[in-house]
């Protein structure tokens, strides 16, 4: 029998601690949404006066032809204004897209306990875990969701400890999206005047992760989030959005585009993905390239999935701005440290908007 909701303690212990997340909690029959969900009225998410993005899919077919440099072009633009922008033509066949938005929504139907065994602490394997919001024991707001993280060391161990429900989808998203995001690299570092043989751009995406995440239907969607303000930690994400949408991002205020500091909407487009400039590329380029603040928002009308990859460099890879930009740039903005140290910064700490790259500011910027 479900706890009453309105006891916090009950509600986490319920939700978190016994691994019945949010859907579990949906799934008992609630009307409105519990307190502890319930986002100060300024993480609200405002739909009706939000806009969409426009701008449309960046066709990477075009790398390997005579438009190569606009095609380049298009990627670095995006990447030093939004830090957000949709691919097609990508490598990663439309087939498998759809497989692994149906694998998701099967995986998060399964009953609870056979998702909880995979929790913090009780998971057969450290390459996964179940669970639900981000830090739910550091936030003043818990998020509407509930996600898997399968994190990859080879194919075999993938096979054999990744989730068997969705593995195989899993691992084939990973690896059908590699040349896509290795040429995104190329085209992105290149720009900066650096040149990396493929060993040094290993480096910075030699850690990778993908995760399924679930967002239940909620009673209140405008009380709620799916996932609070936040920029991601890595170098590049590969994101698989479904086609209910519920992603915006913000415009930066220090970049030349319209609509600075408002939130914009990425709307789904069949067949493309959504890729995302993180912390790591940011830092590394010292600055130019813009790691997106984004959120999500809730729907009360079907349950929404969607699938990243997270790449990062390894744990114990240094980090710090290319020399090359920081020549030309005549200050490094940030300074330099071991990745495993940010790491431990961001996952101790609440989503709150882009606060995670203090960590790496330089003194003298």
């Amino acid at each position: 029998m479900a706890p009453s909701f309105d006891n916090g303690n009950s509600l986490f212990n319920f939700v978190v601690r016994d691994g019945n997340g949010v859907k579990g909690m949906v799934d008992s029959g609630i009307s409105k949404v519990p307190l502890p969900y319930i986002q100060p009225q300024a993480e609200q998410i405002d739909k009706k006066n939000a806009s969409k993005h426009e701008l449309p899919p960046i066709d990477l077919s075009r790398l390997d032809g005579p438009d190569h440099d606009q095609v380049v072009k298009e990627i670095v633009r995006a990447a030093e204004t939004l830090g957000f922008f949709q691919v097609v033509n990508h490598g990663v066949p439309v087939d498998l897209l759809e497989s692994l938005k149906e694998t998701a929504h099967n995986f998060f139907g399964l009953p609870a306990d056979r998702k909880a065994v995979y929790r913090k602490k009780v998971s057969p394997s450290p390459l996964v875990k179940y669970g639900t919001s981000f830090i739910p024991e550091k936030e003043k707001a818990l998020e509407w969701k509930d996600y898997i993280s399968m994190a990859y060391t080879n194919d075999d161990e993938a096979l054999q400890h990744w989730p068997v429900e969705c593995s195989d989808v899993a691992l084939q998203y990973l690896n059908t999206s590699r040349d896509m995001v290795r040429k995104l690299l190329e085209a992105l570092i290149g720009n900066l005047g650096v040149e990396l043989d493929d060993s040094e751009i290993d480096a910075f995406i030699g850690k990778k992760m993908v995760n399924m995440n679930f967002y239940p239907t909620c009673p209140n969607p405008e009380l709620t989030v799916g996932v609070g303000r936040h920029s991601d930690m890595g170098t590049l994400t590969i994101l698989l959005q479904d086609g209910i949408g519920g992603l915006y991002v913000k415009v930066p205020e220090d970049v030349d585009m319209e609509k600075k500091g408002a939130w914009v909407e990425i709307p789904p487009v069949p067949g493309a993905l959504v890729i995302n400039i993180g912390d790591m590329l940011q830092i590394l380029s010292n600055g130019r390239y813009k790691s997106a603040e984004h959120r999500v928002r809730t729907t009360s009308t079907k349950s929404r999935v969607s699938i990243p990859i997270f790449t990062s460099p390894q744990p114990t890879q240094k980090i710090a701005p290319f020399p090359q930009v920081v020549e030309k740039d005549g200050v490094a903005r940030y300074r330099e440290f071991v990745f495993a140290d940010y790491m431990n910064s961001f996952f101790g700490n609440a989503h709150d908007g882009k606060k995670s790259l203090e960590f790496a500011k330089s003194n003298s910027a």
